[in-house]
């Protein structure tokens, strides 16, 4: 896919540590759509804010900084990624103070709306979009909707697998789900299939996921191979 095509909305919702990511790029990669990495468009906003010394429970004024991003997609990148402010999101949106704080920032209406709107105008042209709201918000109209979940202590393992951690990060991580449940509660859209990824391989899970992918929307990406 190439700026000006266009292709379906493939969207993934679930929480932290079930596998969003692996398997939306790989499916991004396979499908040849561009990859959304929703989270990490929240994770900039919060880097941001404190970096400027911004409170991240200041909802207005996180709108404000906001106005003065830039989110695209790197068409030179196979699958198409996630650019802010014309460079990569990297390492530092993953760390301990954003993973604290990017709850708080997310959860204000002006800055959930102003989201929503660059996620659809990112999105609109086809893309596999990952996130939290993804098929009941942002895009309730993606022709596939997916909901992964797994069981916390794998979610928590696979964070600490993914990023490093101490014992405390199966505590976090139910801290940071209730807090995000608070903003966008654990329901899945009526028409999403749920793939619970509790003791399962990336690979079966990605495979199953394809084939739900292949059953509604037809060979889309089919000159890029099964990955």
């Amino acid at each position: 896919m190439s700026p000006g095509a266009t292709g379906p909305v493939i969207a993934i919702d679930g929480p932290a540590g079930a596998g969003k990511s692996t398997l939306a790029r790989r499916l991004a990669t396979t499908l040849r759509l561009p990859y959304l990495n929703t989270g990490a468009m929240y994770r900039a906003l919060t880097h941001r804010a404190l970096d400027e010394g911004i409170d991240p429970d200041d909802g207005p004024a996180l709108a404000g900084l906001l106005r003065h991003m830039r989110f695209d997609l790197e068409w030179s990148l196979m699958p198409p990624e996630l650019l802010v402010d014309g460079r990569p999101a990297g390492a530092d949106l993953v760390g301990l103070e954003v993973e604290q704080n990017v709850s708080s920032v997310s959860r204000h209406p002006e800055v959930r709306g102003f989201m929503v709107a660059e996620q659809r105008r990112l999105g609109e042209p086809g893309a596999v979009v990952e996130g939290r709201d993804i098929g009941t918000v942002v895009f309730p109209d993606a022709p596939v909707k997916i909901f992964l979940d797994a069981a916390p202590s794998e979610r928590a393992g696979r964070r600490t697998h993914e990023r490093g951690g101490g014992g405390d990060l199966a505590a976090r991580l139910e801290t940071r789900d209730a807090l995000d449940a608070k903003t966008n509660p654990f329901v899945p859209a009526l028409d999403a299939v749920r793939i619970d990824t509790t003791d399962r391989e990336a690979d079966e899970v990605y495979q199953e996921a394809l084939a739900l992918v292949r059953r509604r929307v037809g060979g889309v990406g089919a000159a890029g191979g099964t990955g």
